[in-house]
C-alpha cells in the first residue's frame, strides 16, 4: 500500500472516530421561560333603589302617583339590558258584597320614563294588566332610527320615573272599593355579548 493511501486511510479513520465521539457529547444553547395566566370572571350586579317603588293607600279613580327609582350597575361587567318582569295579585275586599267582574289592574295605567341628562323618553305606556305579559328593556332609548338598548356600563346609574294612574273611566267603579293590588317587579340584568380581548 502506498504512503498516500495509508495517510488517506488514517485521516478517514480519525475523522470517523471524532464524529462518533462528537455525536455522543454534542451540546447546544437553550432557554426556557414560563408565564402565569389567570382567567377571572367578572361580576354582574344590578341594584334598584329604593327597593319599594310605590306603597300608597286610599287611591281613587283619577289619582296619579309619580315615583322615581334608580338602576345602578355595581358589577365589573357591562349590562346590555334590564328587563322588567311584572306580577300582581288582587286582594278583593268584597265590600260591596259582590265578586269583582273586572281585574283592577286593567284600570291602572303605568308609564315608565327613562331620564338621562334631563331628557325624559317614555320606555313604555300601558296598563298594569298588559304589563304583566311584557318584558320591556328599561335601558332602551329612542333614536332617529328607532328604539335601541342602551344598557349600563360598570358604575353607571340611570334614574327612572314611573307614573301610576287609576283611570277614571266615567262609569261605576265601586267594585274596586277597598281592593288592593300587590305588585312585584323583578329587574333582570343581562350581560353584554362576549368580545375578543387582544393585547
Amino acid at each position: 500500500m502506498s504512503l498516500t493511501k495509508k495517510v488517506t486511510k488514517g485521516f478517514i479513520t480519525a475523522a470517523l472516530g471524532f464524529s462518533l465521539i462528537g455525536g455522543g457529547t454534542y451540546a447546544y444553547f437553550s432557554d426556557t421561560e414560563a408565564t402565569n395566566n389567570t382567567f377571572a370572571a367578572g361580576t354582574l350586579d344590578l341594584s334598584v333603589n329604593p327597593s319599594t317603588v310605590v306603597n300608597v293607600n286610599n287611591i281613587k279613580p283619577g289619582d296619579e302617583i309619580k315615583r322615581e327609582f334608580q338602576l345602578t350597575n355595581n358589577g365589573s361587567l357591562a349590562i346590555s339590558k334590564v328587563l322588567l318582569n311584572t306580577d300582581y295579585k288582587v286582594d278583593d275586599a268584597k265590600l260591596n258584597g259582590k265578586e269583582n267582574t273586572e281585574d283592577m289592574a286593567k284600570h291602572i295605567k303605568v308609564t315608565i320614563l327613562y331620564n338621562q341628562n334631563n331628557a325624559s323618553t317614555p320606555v313604555i305606556e300601558t296598563t298594569l294588566y298588559d304589563l304583566k305579559n311584557q318584558t320591556p328593556d328599561l335601558t332602551q332609548i329612542d333614536t332617529l332610527s328607532g328604539p335601541k338598548a342602551d344598557g349600563l356600563a360598570p358604575g353607571e346609574k340611570n334614574k327612572m320615573i314611573v307614573l301610576f294612574e287609576f283611570k277614571d273611566n266615567g262609569q261605576d267603579q265601586n267594585q274596586f272599593q277597598g281592593d288592593a293590588l300587590q305588585v312585584e317587579w323583578k329587574f333582570n340584568a343581562e350581560q353584554a355579548s362576549g368580545s375578543l380581548n387582544e393585547g
